[in-house]
């Protein structure tokens, strides 16, 4: 049993920054997998980045790579995702997700749990 609970999400301006939060509880965290995710409106669910039990190896779509970083700290139970330089085809509901590997994946399947999401809207 886990329960995740992103936070951190809002309105903001083009070029702007934002750091997403998810906070986990329960019996699991610090030995599984992180992943963020985003579903614009009409849109399928996409990956955005994930992470591994340590963070010493993550992955990054293209479409974020060099603006957007995901991190840990599994001595508070949370997974960040920093986003810079943010554009208007940013905006989307967030997502966290837990695997229960300890390798990060691309994919939804390869993870368990999920949050609940919190709103990204960037403004031209």
């Amino acid at each position: 049993q886990v329960q995740l609970v992103e936070s951190g999400g809002g309105l903001v301006q083009a070029g702007g920054s934002l750091r997403l939060s998810c906070a986990a509880s329960g019996r699991t965290f610090s030995s599984n997998a992180m992943g963020w995710f985003r579903q614009a409106p009409g849109k399928e669910r996409e990956f955005v980045a994930a992470i591994n039990w340590s963070g010493g190896s993550t992955y990054s779509a293209d479409s974020v790579k060099g603006r957007f970083t995901i991190s840990r700290d599994n001595a508070k139970n949370t997974v960040y995702l920093q986003m810079n330089s943010l554009k208007p085809e940013d905006t989307a509901v967030y997502y966290c997700a837990l695997s229960l590997r300890s390798t990060a994946g691309y994919g939804s399947s390869w993870y368990d749990y999920w949050g609940q999401g919190t709103q990204v809207t960037v403004s031209s």
